[in-house]
């Protein structure tokens, strides 16, 4: 049965599709089997992986009038799928609202296809309306990336209170599986003062990995590729090898093929 991690945080910018992108392929690469939903109306996870001229989408499978693995297409990386994201969910979030059960859609969605993976990663919008609720009603655990700059902090209450929520009334099973701090800069002492914060708030929940602000790391969207494909040798991309890794630890997972 599939570990299922959401990638949330309400606040834009944080690099949470960079990760969403990278984190999965990172893990596929070492053999893996890995689903990465786009739940995210802007597509970004899904054109970041090179997905284009796909009839169906996570929308159809949502709303329930197709099955979710008619709507998964393959990528490039042999143990790497998608169930891709369309703008059609711009609206799905006001038809959600009259239908029975709202919280739940996704969840029975994606459970005939559980069996088949090793890890579902699901990139959330950046906010906490009714596609993350339905993500992190589905999820065993949330990874939360942080990035670290001045409002770090920002709107993380808000986003643990959802959390407690969801774990209360709709998903008693739902954890945090860290905190990945992002965009940290060596030459700025901000990024330093921001990770000591966030190692103060959220102590061993908090990634040994940091993602460092990265060229490579920015330009592989572009190239519709994870940077572990555009650049291996990259900071970028031995960062998000490393998160794999340690991912991979802390599920007490054997790992099938070395990364670095």
């Amino acid at each position: 049965m599939a570990k299922t991690i959401v990638i949330a945080n309400q606040k834009g910018g944080v690099g949470k599709t960079t990760t969403a992108i990278n984190l999965s392929a990172s893990i596929a690469a070492a053999e893996f089997k890995t689903l990465l939903i786009d739940i995210d109306p802007q597509a970004n996870s899904t054109s970041g992986l090179g997905v284009e001229n796909y009839n169906l989408s996570v929308y159809q499978a949502l709303i329930g009038i197709e099955n979710a693995s008619d709507c998964i297409v393959n990528t490039y990386m042999p143990y790497l799928d998608i169930l891709p994201s369309t703008i059609d969910l711009v609206g799905a979030e006001v038809e959600l609202v009259s239908m029975e059960e709202r919280e739940f859609l996704l969840k029975k969605a994606i459970q005939s296809i559980e069996g088949q993976y090793d890890f579902i990663f699901i990139d959330c919008p950046p906010s906490l309306g009714l596609l993350t609720l339905n993500a992190l009603t589905s999820a065993d655990s949330v990874l939360i990336p942080v990035q670290c700059e001045y409002f770090a902090l920002e709107g993380l209450g808000q986003l643990l209170n959802t959390i407690n929520i969801v774990k209360k009334n709709l998903n008693e099973g739902l954890a945090i599986e860290g905190v990945l701090l992002t965009m940290y800069d060596t030459r700025l002492r901000l990024s330093n003062q921001v990770v000591e914060e966030v190692k103060k708030y959220f102590g061993e929940k908090v990634f040994q990995t940091i993602v460092h602000r990265n060229v490579r790391l920015s330009e592989a969207p572009s190239h519709s590729k994870p940077v572990i494909l555009y650049d291996a040798s990259s900071v970028g991309a031995q960062n998000y090898i490393s998160l794999a890794s340690e991912l991979i630890q802390r599920n007490n997972l054997e790992q099938k093929k070395n990364i670095n």
